[in-house]
């Protein structure tokens, strides 16, 4: 046995900090927001929210002034930031040979992501609620469903996170690949006719505007599934099987 910082048999350096590395990966639900620098991007993404809710109160016509608009422009915004929870959480689980599998890991997303959809919830409730202007005749149409559209955007934001995180090693460009990809798929679907229909079925983008609107169909929970399909368990199974054959010896 080699004390920390000496040079073993092979010539190796034994690194003490190993050790606390492992730790990162085992217990991922309480890695989710439990790290200084992960509260502190959660405390980010949530004032970014709240800036934009005080903002848009102020500055948007009284017509606009509701609970769904101000929830679209609210939670559409944190949810640039929520799949940085995920794409952290896979590091965590490549940087430690004995952490969590990757199922624990993809489910503890939830953690941040709901944090993220209820505290939007109530951020954009209270400050319409004490909005010192007019605000819309019926301002809480479709409080329900757009309260828990919010939640479910949130979600689906962190399990792209988590597969992009699974599919792309490095935690830069699987980030940047959060933004591009759905909004490049929206922009490419939207570009041609005879395709922006599919935009509801294919993208997160598509969906979530209907989330949040509040006006939800059977047509379009249909839609918001084949979302989740696709972009939570499709794209977080390929990351998955791809995580595997990397591990395997030999690769």
């Amino acid at each position: 046995m080699t004390a920390p910082g000496q040079s073993d048999e092979a010539g190796t350096t034994a690194r003490p900090e190993a050790v606390v590395v492992d730790g990162t990966g085992r217990d991922p639900l309480r890695r989710a927001i439990g790290t200084p620098g992960r509260r502190w991007l959660l405390a980010i993404t949530l004032l970014l929210g709240l800036l934009a809710a005080v903002a848009l109160t102020a500055a948007a016509a009284p017509a606009d002034r509701t609970f769904a608009a101000l929830s679209d422009t609210v939670q559409s915004l944190m949810s640039v930031l929520t799949p940085l929870f995920g794409v952290l959480l896979v590091r965590d689980l490549r940087r430690a040979p004995g952490a969590a599998g990757v199922t624990r890991t993809v489910f503890a997303v939830a953690v941040p992501a709901v944090v993220i959809g209820v505290v939007g919830v109530l951020m954009c409730a209270v400050t319409l609620a004490v909005a010192p202007t007019e605000i819309a005749d019926d301002p809480w149409r479709h409080a329900g469903t757009v309260a828990v559209g919010s939640v479910l955007v949130q979600v689906v934001a962190g399990l792209v996170g988590t597969g992009l995180g699974l599919l792309i090693r490095s935690p830069v460009v699987a980030f940047v690949a959060t933004i591009v990809l759905p909004l490049g798929l929206f922009a490419l679907l939207g570009g041609v006719d005879a395709l922006r229909p599919a935009q509801a079925w294919l993208t997160p983008l598509g969906s979530v505007r209907h989330l949040l609107s509040g006006e939800m169909s059977v047509l379009r929970w249909v839609q918001w599934l084949c979302v989740l399909l696709i972009w939570g368990v499709g794209l977080n199974t390929m990351g998955a099987a791809a995580l595997r054959r990397r591990r395997q010896p030999g690769r």
